[in-house]
């Protein structure tokens, strides 16, 4: 079973980040795609620069990115192992400007997030690992091994969820955990899919996604999250599986 060295892929999600922040720095322009979500030049430049790369490292295993076309989409189906790629998770914040927004690579296999990689570009932080491979941070420090830190009975819940999308049905589903009012329940809010390499460096403890997303938004990492010894599963305790019929993922809770 081929497992990525992340010295092979580090490299290809710098030079990823390096291309969103050509753009970044500088005006840009806004398109929007049929379902209204943001794209812009930085989208599609780091999406080239992951494809080209992860095609040349490892031209035998196929790539699933957010922007590729109709074509691939449909031929993904016959899959059973393949590289699912969101070249810039958190379109919305790379437009508000805020740092949010992460560059996620993900090995798929048999249905399974087998290792995932979760880059920061304006944090310079770095995250990845796989369920049974443990999970590591990288940063200005070095890299260091993480781990989740599970609640503890009679502490405020840590929640992260996310800053364009806490549905109605999200805070209900929390309202079973305790009363945000009287403190029980501490959330941040925060783009991307930050708010699982939280979890799996110990910094929260739970979040609750009642809202949609796409398997691209989340494989990377889940990888890393189930590395820390963290789980992501469907609100009927499922795992949250990949290459379905459907892009969509099914509402899902991740949690240290």
């Amino acid at each position: 079973m081929y497992l990525p060295a992340i010295s092979e892929l580090e490299p290809i999600a710098r030079a990823a980040g390096e291309a969103i922040m050509a753009i970044y720095s500088q005006p840009f322009a806004v398109e929007y795609k049929q379902d209204e979500s943001p794209l812009t030049a930085a989208d599609q430049g780091a999406h080239e620069v992951i494809v080209q790369a992860l095609a040349s490292l490892t031209p035998d295993i196929p790539v699933l990115s957010e922007e590729s076309d109709a074509g691939i989409m449909q031929a993904r189906l016959g899959w059973s192992r393949y590289w699912l790629v969101d070249p810039l998770d958190g379109t919305k914040e790379f437009v508000s400007r805020n740092g949010e927004f992460t560059v996620n690579i993900a090995l798929i296999e048999e249905g399974r997030p087998l290792w995932g990689l979760v880059y920061a570009p304006v944090l310079d932080k770095l995250w990845y690992g796989g369920a049974g491979l443990g999970a590591w941070r990288v940063d200005e420090s070095g890299a260091a091994a993480i781990q989740t830190r599970p609640h503890a009975e009679g502490q405020t819940w840590k929640v992260v969820g996310s800053r364009n999308h806490l549905s109605q049905a999200t805070l209900d589903y929390l309202a079973r955990f305790g009363d945000m009012d009287r403190g029980e329940i501490a959330l941040v809010s925060m783009g991307s899919s930050l708010k699982f390499c939280i979890i799996a460096e110990g910094g929260a403890e739970l979040y609750p996604r009642l809202a949609p997303t796409c398997e691209w938004d989340t494989a990377a990492a889940q990888a890393v999250l189930e590395g820390a010894g963290g789980a992501v599963t469907q609100l009927d305790g499922e795992p949250l599986r990949y290459n379905k019929p459907d892009i969509l993922n099914p509402w899902f809770v991740a949690r240290a």
